[in-house]
């Protein structure tokens, strides 16, 4: 049978059931009143960011009517006075002309006043940095035909500061007005000077004479960085801006600190909205972008945009003049300059919500506490005993039911503390077996593993050898039988050759039939070729006996015991055997094989168990080689062949030093640490088993008492160093 100690549904604590109610109706009507004061706060916000949108657009508005209808008004009575002859733009009065407009920049703010004539002659003056002017004067020669001067307070030339060259029909200041036959505005034009930088508009005017007959064009240029200062003072609100743009989205000028110009390889050039540094520019000029373009915004446009998660409210609105300008104004406000006051009246409802809350939460603590205390200590009893501490009981009240509860709490503790500790017991020893237990199958597997591959490369070599010597065998007795009667059939041929010469000698007319057969087996080319081919057989069989030789020194079939052998006619018979693997293919290069043996004494080894460690360790850097080459270019072949390196030393006069060496594609240092583990390789699957290593390892050191260390770098090749005693007592290795 099973006890429930909890119920399917959900409960609720004693004391929030007497006290929630009373909260919760407090707490809806202030929360209603609250949002009912917020939705009213908001709806003021709006209108009043509309307001104050609209001024300072009215404000903007009539700055740009004053101060961009300054240059036009002074080119119109420059004009005016140039027309009745009242300046003359002659060579012989540039003196007079140039005080005249040196008088105008001291009377306006602007940067440039000047004329430029059909004749390739021109005056100005500039006043760039707000402090100095200067008179420019130049003449129809192009080359260095502009010299700038520099001014007194009275406005006289004193002294040439720079030439340079200036040519009026190349700039478009001079051409558009020209071809326009009206004023206008000119092209914004950015300059960078050794004072700084600058972005100018130009209002140009074409000027005529007495007779209406054209003498050039007159202009004047502002500083639109004033612009971008009368934008600043404006007290819009403490994070609100104005951005003036071209209908192409360039900056024209803004109340930031970002200037409408960046300089790009020590070259000015002009800012997008887009590009702004200014992530809410930035992201008002992409929203713009989304109307078509700047070019179809015609009227008064208002939205709201979100900024990093700020909501700001934006106007666009278009300003042109009758001089050609087409701007577009655009106000932006952030929301939060008119949240502060809802926000501190939220924050009061807040507080007068959580006062309320607290009062009725007193309230309903003194009603309901003197039922709950009996409760809580039964409640913190059973929190104890969930928390492993079985050892409680609880105090009796003065209410009946709680009594009857509490007692019936008292007798279930004392029934489970009993219960667990018999758990726990059992618990200790069923941990303790099954620990043992595992420690034991962990063995049991390890030592299995080991075994296995122990007994399969065994029974792998094993079969190889006899293989190889049965087949040594097998070719060995016929070798010899032609090796030995080749020299015979040397010299019967020799013999023979020899009797037919003499015969040729001292019978040269010889029977016609004899002529013909000569003839037929082309004599003269058997004499020559026959001895030289007796010569290639021999030189084959003797290949054949080495080779031979070679299969029998491998498997040592008849060395499984421990002997004196010579370590290099073991390498060398390894090296043998896989002598069709470092020849060139057509999809592989060939592999170089450099020895550099050492003066060794004969060692004692298992001479077998040595020749598999060889065929192992060369293998595999075989197929690292081939590894490597195949993602290699023939041009990185050529210049880095492939390589294996076999050196062998003695240390200390008491161990054999074998170091196999190659230039492959090296093993990480995460695989270096597990490559001598059973059953781990690097290769892809059917390629590798993962055992040739770990025996390699075990032969090493178990078998002979030495080491196998590896040494890699990753991409440039790995080294294999086998050491082992030159005299190996077969009793120490046995025990």
């Amino acid at each position: 049978m099973k006890t429930h100690y909890f119920s399917k549904g959900k409960a609720f604590p004693l004391q929030i059931v007497l006290v929630v109610p009373f909260l919760i109706q407090i707490f809806a009507a202030v929360s209603l009143v609250g949002y009912l004061s917020f939705k009213n706060g908001q709806r003021a916000v709006n209108d009043l960011a509309e307001q104050l949108v609209d001024r300072t657009r009215e404000v903007v508005d009539e700055h740009l009517k004053s101060y961009l209808s300054i240059p036009q008004t002074l080119n119109q009575i420059n004009a005016d006075a140039i027309r009745r002859g009242i300046l003359d733009v002659r060579v012989g009065g540039r003196q007079t002309l140039g005080k005249y407009f040196w008088d105008q920049m001291q009377a306006y703010d602007l940067t440039y006043i000047g004329i430029g004539l059909t004749t390739g002659e021109g005056l100005g003056a500039a006043n760039y940095d707000g402090k100095t002017i200067t008179i420019d004067d130049w003449t129809a020669k192009l080359s260095n035909n502009n010299s700038t001067y520099a001014t007194d307070n009275q406005g006289n030339r004193t002294q040439v500061t720079a030439h340079w060259t200036w040519d009026n029909f190349s700039e478009s200041w001079y051409t558009q007005p020209i071809a326009a036959g009206k004023p206008i505005w000119g092209k914004i034009v950015t300059i960078n000077l050794p004072t700084g930088s600058y972005i100018t508009a130009s209002a140009s005017r074409p000027i005529y004479n007495s007779q209406n007959r054209l003498l050039g064009m007159i202009a004047t240029d502002i500083h639109l960085l004033k612009l971008s200062d009368f934008l600043r003072s404006l007290n819009i609100s403490q994070s609100g801006q104005v951005i003036i743009l071209e209908r192409d989205g360039a900056l024209v000028a803004s109340s930031g600190t970002e200037k409408p110009f960046i300089l790009v390889n020590q070259k000015i050039q002009r800012l997008q909205a887009i590009n702004s540094s200014d992530p809410i520019i930035q992201n008002i000029a992409k929203h713009l972008q989304t109307f078509n373009g700047f070019s179809s915004i015609t009227q008064d446009r208002h939205f709201q945009l979100e900024v990093q998660g700020k909501r700001h409210f934006v106007n666009v609105a278009p300003w042109r003049d009758k001089y050609g300008l087409d701007w577009l104004v655009v106000v932006i406000v952030p929301e939060k300059t008119f949240m502060a006051q809802i926000n501190a009246n939220t924050n009061t409802t807040i507080a007068l919500c959580f006062g309320a809350l607290v009062v009725a939460s007193v309230m309903g603590m003194f009603t309901s506490h003197w039922i709950v205390r009996p409760i809580l200590r039964l409640n913190r009893a059973s929190e104890a005993m969930a928390s492993g501490n079985l050892d409680q009981t609880v105090e009796t009240s003065n209410i009946q039911e709680l009594n009857i509860l509490s007692n019936s709490f008292n007798h279930m503790a004392g029934q489970l503390h009993e219960s667990f500790t018999a758990l726990e017991k059992s618990k200790e020893e069923l941990e303790d077996r099954v620990e043992e237990r595992t420690t034991e199958l962990k063995n049991a597997l390890r030592e299995l593993q080991r075994t296995q591959s122990q007994v399969i490369q065994s029974e792998k070599m094993s079969s190889l050898g006899q293989l190889v010597a049965g087949v040594a065998h097998e070719i060995n007795n016929p070798v010899n039988f032609i090796h030995g009667n080749l020299t015979h059939v040397q010299e019967y041929t020799q013999d023979l050759l020899a009797l037919v010469q003499l015969y040729q000698q001292y019978n040269p007319n010889s029977a016609s039939e004899i002529q013909i057969a000569v003839e037929n087996m082309d004599l003269e080319f058997l004499q020559s070729d026959l001895p030289k081919m007796l010569t290639s057989m021999k030189v084959g069989t003797d290949r054949i006996r080495q080779i031979v030789l070679s299969l029998r020194n491998f498997s040592r079939m008849d060395e499984a015991e421990l002997k004196s052998v010579d370590i290099h006619e073991g390498i060398d018979s390894t090296l043998m055997i896989l002598q069709h693997r470092f020849k060139a293919k057509p999809e592989q290069p060939e592999i170089q094989v450099i020895k550099d043996y050492g003066n060794i004494p004969l060692i004692e080894c298992y001479a077998g168990q040595m020749n598999q460690v060889f065929m192992n360790i060369l293998v595999n850097a075989i197929d690292a080689l081939e590894e490597s080459n195949a993602k290699r270019t023939y041009q990185e072949i050529e210049n880095n062949p492939s390589q294996i390196k076999i050196r062998t030393s003695v240390i200390n006069s008491t161990l054999l030093e074998v170091a196999i060496a190659d230039n492959g594609v090296g093993i990480s240092q995460e695989f270096q640490q597990r490559i001598f583990d059973p059953f781990f390789t690097t290769k892809p699957v059917g390629k590798g088993t993962g055992m040739g290593m770990s025996i390699s390892y075990q032969i090493i050191t178990e078998k002979h008492g030495g080491k196998l260390e590896c040494f890699s770098t990753f991409g440039e090749g790995t080294e294999f160093i086998i050491q082992i005693p030159l005299r190996l007592l077969q009793t120490s290795l046995q025990n």
